[in-house]
This record gives C-alpha cells, structure tokens and sequence, in this order.
C-alpha cells in the first residue's frame, strides 16, 4: 500500500498499523464453511445469529459457525487457530 492511513482507536492511543493485502477472494462459497465472528460488540450476538439465519435462507450451501474470541479488544490465538484449521472464510462484525 502506497497511502497512508489514519486509525483511530477507542481506547485513547493509536496503534501501529501495518498495510496488508486483502486475503484472496474464494471462486464460490458453495459448500464451504464460514466462521462469522462475533467481535462481542453490544448486540453483535443478535447480529450473528441474523447474518446465520440470512446464509441459512439465501445460501443454504453455505455452513456457518459463530465464533467468539474469550475477551473483546484483545487477541485471541486459539480462535485465531480454529478459524485457520476448519474454516473456508471468516466474517467479522461488530454488530449493530
């Protein structure tokens, strides 16, 4: 990436932000598995479950799983590891 970026962070200081690709796009989701990831934002549950109910009606090919990291705004190596070893993609969201 060429241009900068302006980050703005909650918690008061600005982190150090790297560029990075966006991951390649998959040809289809037919059959693939999807973790929606519920960053536990306030009702970001009740967003997930609708986002799972809209894949269920419109893409019924498609599997999804809600996944959730132990804490919000901190990394979490196990789910990380999960999403990498089972899923097809992974969907984050913060909710409404």
């Amino acid at each position: 990436m060429t241009k900068l970026l302006t980050v703005h962070d909650p918690r008061g200081y600005p982190p150090l932000v790297t560029g990075k690709r966006l991951a390649p796009r998959l040809e289809s989701l037919d059959g693939k598995l999807i973790h929606l990831v519920d960053c536990l934002f306030d009702n970001s549950e009740v967003f997930m479950e609708q986002l799972k109910d809209w894949f269920a009606e419109h893409m019924p090919s498609v599997r999804t799983e809600i996944v959730k990291p132990r804490e919000s705004w901190v990394d979490d190596p196990v789910m990380r590891a999960k999403i990498a070893a089972e899923a097809d993609a992974a969907l984050f969201a913060v909710g409404l």
